[in-house]
């Protein structure tokens, strides 16, 4: 079945208050890719942001980001009053999130919320907290002592917590139990929120992609809570950090720090520690994109105290077998595997053996001087394209920037007319390929430039900023989108619009 869907952060969505949320604005965003004849919002992963605020650095990847959670939706809860939102700064930009000003003022306001939540508590409360404690006690906790600590990294804790002494950790659970409980209150929030959002999608017809980052934070309670997981000396230091080898974008190439997998210690336990993970990711999302997947075949090895990844060696991941022990425990998962970058023998095998559809950007195909594999001719039908990611410039940032030559053969190749619009020329290409799926970005649609970048890879400081404004989401953007889908066979109509056009014509017969 031929698909199609939009990537579009949740963060990028428009709202009054600095960022996007999960409310009205989420749902118009579902009536939009609805009338668009969408299948699929693909967005990124939802986790804590923590340092560089990137969604892929998070303080916990099972906790939700409580930026996202919507404070008109609070308000008719009687957890705060729009008043109080309105007194708070959120930023000059309705363009461009301010995080710093985010960090200030909405954590103020969210204790606003605290202070009347603890007065009425919902029924249902102890009831998530028990249903969520494998992860929350420890996420809860930490965010505590990360408060207590002034945000430090838990690396600089106090000895006894940061090797978790049993005396140390339960005098904390109760000196800082009120605060434990605010961040408990948040992820019950944030997850209320969560769920009503998706299961309004669902009613539409509209699956969602969520984002899985292969690697955690090696600040984050994922580590802190389980040391032995992780490739780290006795004192609780990283040995070696992910990253991947200088190549012709980077001479120094990328140094991501994360910690690595002890996956020697996590193939003896059955994989639990991903089981986990990934049990909880497919409850949140329809389906799961894992990124960074040729990690799993061979991963690059940086020694921890280097500044750049020149000397970094490729070790062996755990293959297939972390697969297959998911797969016997969780079932069938629908899965996409974000397999971008130099792919070598294995890691072909292994996709092919995974069975998972893997990616192809339009934006990589147009080196003239090699016939590519992410040229649309070349595609497998067992593959999702798109016009680029989080991490590519816009299409029309694209035909500003890159060389010449791609650009050239690019408007050659999709036959590309300032008339079409390029931005549309190269999504209908997209839609048009033999590929199951196709995901385009929701810039791409609008007609951004480089302005609505989300990402440059290897930089701090000036991303995940992007926000759309109310009126660029439209109806007639929907129609032309529809129109493109529905020539492509790519529409999607929901089962009850499919019910009226049979009926219709088995009358016209």
């Amino acid at each position: 079945m031929r698909t199609s869907g939009v990537l579009m952060p949740i963060s990028s969505l428009p709202s009054p208050y600095g960022i996007g949320t999960m409310g009205k604005a989420a749902r118009k965003f579902v009536d939009f890719l609805e009338k668009a004849g969408q299948k699929y919002w693909q967005i990124l992963p939802i986790c804590q942001t923590s340092y560089g605020d990137s969604p892929y650095q998070s303080f916990s990847s099972y906790a939700g980001n409580p930026y996202f959670i919507d404070l008109e939706y609070l308000c008719k809860d009687k957890l705060l009053t729009k008043a109080e939102c309105e007194s708070f700064d959120w930023g000059g930009s309705i363009k461009y999130v301010d995080y710093g000003t985010m960090y200030v003022s909405r954590y103020a306001l969210l204790k606003k919320a605290y202070a009347r939540f603890v007065k009425k508590v919902p029924a249902d409360y102890a009831e998530f907290c028990e249903k969520e404690a494998a992860w929350l006690n420890e996420y809860a906790l930490f965010m505590a002592l990360k408060d207590a600590n002034d945000g430090k990294s838990w690396l600089q804790w106090d000895a006894d917590l940061k090797l978790r002494k049993a005396k140390a950790m339960e005098k904390a659970r109760k000196e800082y139990e009120q605060e434990i409980d605010f961040w408990c209150m948040l992820q019950y929030l944030f997850f209320k929120q969560w769920r009503e959002l998706k299961a309004y999608a669902n009613s539409k017809n509209i699956q969602i992609i969520g984002d899985v980052p292969i690697y955690v934070a090696l600040d984050s309670a994922d580590v802190w809570a389980n040391p032995k997981q992780f490739y780290l000396d006795k004192d609780l230091n990283p040995i070696e950090v992910a990253g991947c080898p200088p190549d012709a974008f980077s001479d120094d190439g990328q140094l991501w720090g994360n910690p690595l997998y002890r996956w020697d210690v996590m193939k003896k336990d059955g994989f639990t520690w991903w089981t986990n993970r990934i049990k909880a990711q497919s409850e949140l999302y329809d389906i799961v994109r894992i990124d960074h997947f040729r990690g799993f075949d061979s991963y690059y090895a940086i020694p921890a105290e280097d500044d750049n990844a020149k000397n970094g060696v490729w070790k062996k991941g755990p293959g297939m077998a972390l697969f297959n022990a998911l797969e016997e425990k969780l079932g069938k998962l629908p899965i996409i595997a974000e397999d971008l970058g130099f792919l070598t023998p294995s890691v072909i095998k292994l996709l092919k053996d995974s069975g998972f559809p893997g990616m192809k950007v339009i934006q990589f195909a147009f080196d003239p001087r090699e016939d590519s594999d992410y040229l649309p001719h070349n595609y497998p039908t067992n593959c999702v394209v798109y016009t680029g990611t989080h991490d590519n410039d816009t299409v029309l940032g694209w035909i500003k920037t890159a060389p010449k030559e791609a650009v050239k053969f690019a408007k050659e190749y999709c036959s590309l007319t300032k008339e079409e619009g390029y931005n549309w020329g190269m999504m209908r290409m997209a839609w048009a390929s033999v590929a199951d799926m196709a995901i385009v970005p929701m810039q791409d649609i609008i007609g951004l430039g480089s302005e609505a970048r989300i990402n440059i890879p290897s930089t701090l400081g000036d991303n995940w900023k992007w926000r759309a404004t109310e009126d660029q989401i439209n109806p007639k953007l929907a129609k032309r989108v529809r129109k493109y889908v529905q020539m492509t066979g790519r529409l999607n109509v929901a089962p009850k619009e499919e019910t009226t056009e049979i009926t219709s014509k088995k009358t016209a017969n």
